[in-house]
């Protein structure tokens, strides 16, 4: 079985709104709801362990039970940092295998949850290939230093899922170099552990700007008309 630890630490400074952006509605519905609802139809997935911001933790407890969640549900503060929220979560996990998403990301759906349990290896991040060409840069100077073969790169998305274990390792290392990570596949990466990757979707966008908000809309209004 697996707990599904959902981060849903984030203050929405970049939305611009008087509220976190996972409160902020999509279609008639918070954007913290849609994970919640995906996640709650996945058998495998037994526990969810749901951060918050300073102050909305009563907020998060109102949206579980009206939108009758019934995967048991346990709640944690958010850290300083997102490397933070995840520790902190860890220890609240009752199983083995963690999936790990943010409600930044509400076009997850069940199936997605469920292909990656079913994936080989303990380890595994949804990661699409990148259509754009990226190259490394000097901020110092504004200028190019070199090249990267776009084939040799991933774009990291969630959900991802992991053994317990090696992600609190994963965690002690990065806190033993003093170093934080924006995520946790390439922070397992960097502590030695294996980790594989499956293709993710263009379509699994994370909501960080206004413009992400309306692309969100037209996404689901899409998903419906397929319906």
């Amino acid at each position: 079985m697996y707990t599904l630890v959902l981060l849903n630490g984030g203050s929405g400074r970049r939305m611009g709104a008087p509220q976190p952006k996972q409160f902020l509605k999509v279609n008639g519905i918070p954007i913290l709801v849609y994970s919640l609802v995906a996640a709650d139809a996945v058998p495998e997935i037994d526990q969810v362990v749901l951060n918050y911001p300073e102050g909305w933790r009563t907020e998060v407890e109102t949206l579980v039970h009206d939108y009758a969640i019934r995967t048991r549900t346990d709640l944690v503060p958010a850290g300083e940092t997102r490397q933070a929220s995840v520790a902190r979560a860890l220890e609240l996990c009752t199983n083995d295998h963690v999936v790990l998403h943010e409600a930044a990301r509400p076009l997850v759906r069940s199936a997605d949850f469920a292909r990656l349990i079913a994936a080989p290896g303990r380890n595994v991040s949804y990661m699409p290939q990148i259509p754009f060409t990226v190259a490394p840069v000097d901020p110092a100077t504004s200028t190019v230093t070199g090249y990267l073969d776009r084939a040799l790169l991933r774009n990291v998305q969630l959900p991802q899922k992991f053994d317990l274990a090696d992600l609190k390792k994963g965690h002690e290392f990065a806190a033993g170099q003093g170093v934080v990570y924006t995520e946790d596949a390439t922070l397992l990466a960097a502590a030695g552990f294996e980790v594989h990757y499956v293709d993710g979707a263009d379509t699994n966008i994370k909501v960080t700007t206004p413009t992400d908000i309306h692309l969100a809309v037209s996404l689901l209004h899409g998903e419906a008309d397929d319906e």
